[in-house]
């Protein structure tokens, strides 16, 4: 009595747990749960900056293609020996000079590395996009599969827990039975030593339950809730089998499944850096031009200011008397010239082209080829396993699919032929015709075989979404 007390305990306390579970617990749809995954989960996060990062790369090389314009300006004080920046000649004082210049760059001819290194970069942030993609796919198959599991866990605590009932009735009517002497003790016995094993396993149905759970909740990262509810699939989408073979689910993911796409599109990306790496070998034609001006703290103008007669040192005889000869000297002033005026006067300019020859660079340019060939190369062959290992996931995947579709199939007749065999023996059990182990026997095979139809039949919608996975087309 104190064990069949104790299981009842446990029993009921389950169930009141249960029902919390439904009446307060949150409802989450597989939609909601994968919508709330992709916005918490910081791998994907992390993917979307390479995204974003590798954008910025072909930005980049877009933008070399355009003229590049630089300005510079400095102002210093000198003391001693300097070059005076406005007659280009050797003083020895102190003053402060100023320059400014803009200068201007633009590739005219570089071996075409320009225009490749565009199309390489183009083809890198569309793979890195392929790859967030394919983050995301990932995280939403895990999703799926957690979501199942958690339904596929209420299902099954949902089946035992009513078998527990079942059983703890039998035990019930036979207790009283045995009070009575209508049966021996012993058959009591084997009902009460059902009943414990029938609550153990509900318990740890209940404790798989919320280790499923917890486990959708860390993919969704968000707090653990114990009474997490979730919206019930139908039952009708396993009625037929999958419409699709493995050849046609492998040639829809080479269409479709971002993995393949992007490994393909690092094939195409190194395949654009050999090209410029071979470009290294071509001349680099380039037009440049600068604008620029100075101006020196001693530069100074001279202005007019007045008129003397100075003697010139010679003379002339008037009458034998010496006279002197006298001439008109312009006298000036030294003017300090400002700093705008002396940027005007000293303006000056150039344009040219420049060509650069390669003839010998340490094999430098030889070097970076071989090794961007080396990266195409690994790239294909990087596309290649890919897609050779996707060949025989997808095989495996379809065999476990139409192996569990079958099983599934024969599990519902064997569901049925167990449900009438159980019902059969309840009914004789109760009547007294059969003994205890018969009984036991019976009940068990009908719980075993419902339990088994119902993870059948959860296995079978993951392995379904496995290849709609495969295809690209992850149906929520």
């Amino acid at each position: 009595m104190r064990k069949l007390i104790q299981g009842t305990i446990v029993w009921g306390l389950t169930c009141a747990i249960w029902i919390n579970g439904q009446a307060q617990g949150g409802s989450f749809s597989l939609k909601q749960c994968v919508e709330t995954a992709l916005n918490n989960n910081i791998p994907v996060k992390q993917n979307e900056l390479l995204v974003q990062s590798a954008r910025a790369d072909w930005r980049k090389a877009k933008a070399n293609l355009l003229p590049n314009l630089n300005g510079d300006w400095g102002y210093g004080w000198n003391q001693g020996r300097a070059i005076d920046p406005f007659t280009n000649g050797y003083i020895d004082q102190r003053f402060s000079s100023s320059g400014a210049g803009l200068s201007a760059g633009l590739t005219l001819f570089g071996g075409l590395q320009l225009q490749n290194l565009i199309r390489q970069t183009g083809y890198a942030y569309h793979a890195s996009e392929m790859e967030w993609q394919q983050s995301k796919d990932k995280l939403t198959l895990d999703v799926i599969l957690a979501y199942l599991t958690v339904l596929n866990n209420e299902d099954t605590w949902k089946i035992m827990s009513e078998q527990t009932e079942i059983t703890r009735k039998q035990v019930e009517r036979l207790t009283a039975m045995v009070n009575e002497g209508a049966v021996g003790s012993y058959m009591l016995s084997d009902m009460k030593g059902q009943l414990s094993g029938d609550e153990l396993a509900a318990i740890n149905n209940y404790n798989a339950l919320q280790t499923a759970r917890l486990n959708l909740s860390q993919l969704m990262n968000i707090p653990y809730n114990k009474d997490m509810q979730l919206e019930r699939l139908s039952e009708g989408e396993l009625l037929e089998m999958y419409p699709h073979n493995s050849a046609e689910i492998y040639t829809a993911s080479l269409q479709n499944l971002a993995q393949v796409k992007a490994v393909d599109l690092r094939v195409k990306s190194m395949a654009k850096g050999v090209k410029v790496a071979k470009g290294g070998y071509y001349p680099y034609l380039r037009l440049n031009g600068n604008l620029n001006s100075n101006y020196s703290s001693i530069s100074a103008r001279s202005v007019p200011t007045t008129v003397t007669e100075v003697n010139t040192g010679q003379y002339v005889l008037i009458d034998n008397i010496k006279n002197p000869v006298l001439e008109q000297q312009q006298n000036y002033t030294a003017q300090k010239i400002s700093y705008n005026s002396q940027f005007k006067n000293n303006l000056g300019s150039y344009v040219g082209l420049s060509l650069s020859i390669p003839i010998f660079n340490n094999l430098q340019v030889a070097t970076n080829v071989k090794k961007a060939k080396l990266s195409e190369k690994n790239a294909v062959y990087e596309a290649e396993n890919t897609k050779l290992i996707l060949k025989q996931s997808i095989e495996k995947a379809y065999q476990d699919m139409a192996s569990t579709y079958e099983r599934y199939k024969v599990l519902q007749e064997q569901v049925i032929q167990y449900k009438e065999s159980f019902r059969s023996a309840e009914i004789r059990f109760n009547m007294g015709t059969i003994v205890s182990t018969e009984y036991l026997l019976t009940k068990n095979n009908y719980d075993r075989a419902k339990l088994n139809l119902t993870q059948t039949w959860y296995e079978y919608i993951f392995r379904t979404r496995i290849l709609d996975f495969y295809q690209g087309k992850l149906a929520l």
